[in-house]
């Protein structure tokens, strides 16, 4: 029997917790409001929090690296660890990176989030796609190779990406464009490893009946999305879409048990 691909491990996932992606997004006014000082420590408290309440109790998490990136090689040490230990409780972890360039620095990056045995290892990382879907070729080929996925950002919900996602190239928008190319890559797969982002408050978002992976879709909650918002885009194929909450969530912390509660509520709320 062929490996599972990451979009079957996702949805499997998804079938077992429900299909939330918890965003792990330790900013400095989050970490105030769980009594928690912005330095290294706490950044580290943070993030043993959200270990300790999510690790083997959901489908899939996102730390973000950028809350991680702003305190260097110490913020680094500390993703990794967080990344390590909760992929050594099975749950599944998207690296939230947005990575996009070409050649053999596509393939770095590549190697720093999708090798096995890599401090960084995850089992998907966000891409940007805006020097061409093709570019990402590297990263999408070693996500085959190692049994993972990737992201390729889409049609995004802040307003600056509006006018850019949907102009149109050749009469198709290009956010469609964009998700009909990843679609070539998981067309011979019984749940492909090339997913897309597409934001819940996008206006006009891109038909994704013919993707055949796993969506993201941030934009449920704080944003001003609700769940049936999302499965009003995802159409046909709600199955595969994973609303991505962040502060619906971690609003509830510091506690552990409250974390954990918010995300079973709203795991209940998804629709389809």
């Amino acid at each position: 029997m062929a490996a599972r691909t990451f979009g079957e491990r996702l949805v499997e996932a998804g079938q077992k917790y429900g299909r939330v992606c918890v965003g792990i997004d330790p900013h400095a006014t989050l970490l105030g409001q769980w009594g928690l000082a912005d330095t290294v420590d706490g950044l580290r408290s943070f993030s043993d929090i959200c270990v300790d309440a999510f690790a083997g109790r959901v489908a899939v998490v996102k730390p973000q690296v950028a809350f991680y990136e702003r305190f260097g090689s110490a913020g680094f040490a500390v993703l990794e660890s967080t990344l390590a230990s909760l992929r050594e409780s099975g749950t599944l972890v998207i690296a939230d990176a947005k990575r996009g360039d070409i050649g053999s620095t596509m393939a770095g990056y590549a190697a720093a989030w999708l090798e096995p045995g890599s401090p960084l290892e995850a089992d998907a990382l966000t891409l940007t796609p805006y020097l061409g879907v093709g570019s990402l070729a590297p990263a999408i080929e070693a996500a085959k190779t190692h049994g993972k996925g990737v992201f390729v950002m889409a049609a995004n919900s802040n307003p600056e990406a509006v006018a850019l996602q949907t102009g149109e190239i050749e009469g198709r928008m290009l956010s469609q464009r964009i998700v009909d190319e990843c679609a070539a890559y998981n067309r011979d797969e019984g749940v492909g490893h090339v997913g897309v982002v597409v934001g819940a408050t996008v206006a006009k978002p891109p038909a994704l009946n013919d993707l055949n992976a796993p969506v993201l879709m941030p934009g449920v909650g704080a944003q001003g999305a609700t769940m049936s918002d999302a499965a009003a885009i995802a159409g046909d194929v709600g199955h595969l879409v994973f609303p991505s909450v962040s502060r619906s969530v971690l609003s509830a912390g510091p506690d552990v048990a409250e974390l954990r509660k918010r995300v079973v509520e709203l795991g209940k709320q998804v629709v389809g």
